[in-house]
C-alpha cells in the first residue's frame, strides 16, 4: 500500500486545488507513481448531458496528467456551492464515511504516493445530521493522515495560518509544512508573512508559489519524504 498526505487550506479560495495539482505533477514528473483523491466536492457544474463535473478533481487529473477514471477521484459530488454538509442535506445524500474510507484505501493501493485534498478549511463540516456529525478534521484524524497547509501569502495569512495549525495540533494531527500561494518575491508584507508564520508556529514554509506558476519550486525527493 502506498503512502499518503492530506492537503488543507486556511480557508476557501486560497488556491488549494491549484497547489495540489502542482504537488502531484511534481511527483509524477520525477517518475513517481502519484495519484489524487478527494472525499467531497460541492459547487460542481453540469456538462451538456446534465452530468455533474467534479471540477477540482478534473483539474488535478488533467494538470498532473494522472489519467485516472473520474469515478475514482472523488466519492461525493454536489452542485450547490456551499459547505458539503449543507449540500448533502439539500440533495438528501449524506456522506457515508465507510465509503470514503474504502475509496481512500483503494486509491492508496493504486499509487505509491496519494495526495488527498480537503474541502475548504480544516474545520469544514462534512456531515451534520441526527445520525452523524463529522468535520474534515475528524476525517483526517480517523484516516491517520499528516497535513500540508496551503495559505494565501497576502494580508491576513498570519492569523488564518496560525489558527489552522493550532487547531490541527489540538486534534493531534501532524503538520508537515506550509505552502504560501500567490507569493510575490520582494514584497515586504509577504516576505514578513513567510517569516512570521514559521516563527509563530515552528512549522516551516517549504515552498512559495508565484502567480500562474507551472511548477512547484521544491525538490521532488523532499516532497516525497513528507508522505507516510
Amino acid at each position: 500500500m502506498g503512502k499518503s498526505l492530506f492537503i488543507t487550506g486556511t480557508g476557501t479560495d486560497v488556491g488549494k486545488t491549484y497547489v495540489t495539482a502542482l504537488i502531484v505533477k511534481k511527483l509524477r514528473d520525477s517518475g513517481k507513481k502519484a495519484g489524487y483523491y478527494k472525499a467531497a466536492i460541492s459547487g460542481a457544474e453540469r456538462d451538456g448531458q446534465g452530468e455533474l463535473l467534479p471540477g477540482d478533481a478534473l483539474y488535478v487529473n488533467e494538470t498532473a496528467r494522472i489519467g485516472e477514471q473520474t469515478s475514482r477521484l472523488v466519492s461525493y459530488v454536489y452542485p450547490e456551492a456551499v459547505s458539503p454538509h449543507l449540500a448533502a442535506k439539500i440533495n438528501s445524500l449524506p456522506i457515508d464515511f465507510q465509503k470514503v474510507a474504502r475509496d481512500f484505501q483503494s486509491a492508496r493501493e493504486r499509487y505509491d504516493y496519494l495526495t488527498m485534498e480537503g474541502s475548504g478549511g480544516i474545520v469544514c463540516p462534512l456531515r451534520w445530521d441526527d445520525q452523524e456529525r463529522m468535520g474534515l478534521d475528524d476525517l483526517v484524524h480517523k484516516l491517520g493522515l499528516s497535513v500540508l497547509v496551503v495559505a494565501h501569502a497576502g494580508l491576513g495569512t498570519i492569523n488564518s495560518t496560525v489558527l489552522t495549525i493550532e487547531h490541527l495540533r489540538l486534534r493531534e494531527i501532524p503538520v508537515k509544512g506550509i505552502l504560501l500561494n500567490h507569493f510575490h518575491p520582494g514584497d515586504l508584507m509577504e516576505e514578513d508573512n513567510r517569516r512570521m508564520v514559521t516563527e509563530m508556529t515552528g512549522v516551516p514554509v517549504l515552498a512559495v508559489i508565484q502567480e500562474n506558476a507551472a511548477e512547484l519550486e521544491m525538490d521532488a525527493e523532499v516532497l516525497a519524504s513528507l508522505y507516510e
